[in-house]
């Protein structure tokens, strides 16, 4: 298991509900697979530097997780294939030994 860093920034017009809906999809391959969430960061609703696809505000949201390739390989294929899901980026910590 590896530690990693996921920021994701979902569509501004997702009501409160189907954010839910969709963090508990997007978490579920990690904790399927032997995984665990460590930390949420919900930084809400934030402005774009630029406009992306006609869009000029996101929801953001900082993860830390604990996983292996499986579950990150799964989260990654779900919020690529998820309308509602602008962008993504995970990154590999180092571990705190």
């Amino acid at each position: 298991m590896k530690k990693y860093e996921i920021m994701y920034i979902v569509n501004a017009n997702v009501d409160d509900a189907a954010f839910d809906a969709l963090e508990k999809r997007l978490y579920a391959p990690i904790t399927e697979n032997g995984g665990s969430i460590d930390k949420i960061d919900n930084w809400g609703l934030r402005e774009f530097a630029y406009e992306i696809d006609h869009m000029k505000k996101g929801h953001y949201v900082v993860v830390n997780v604990t996983a292996n390739n499986a579950g990150i390989e799964e989260f990654e294929r779900l919020t690529r294939i998820n309308p509602n899901v602008i962008r993504t980026m995970v990154i590999k910590t180092e571990d705190e030994e």
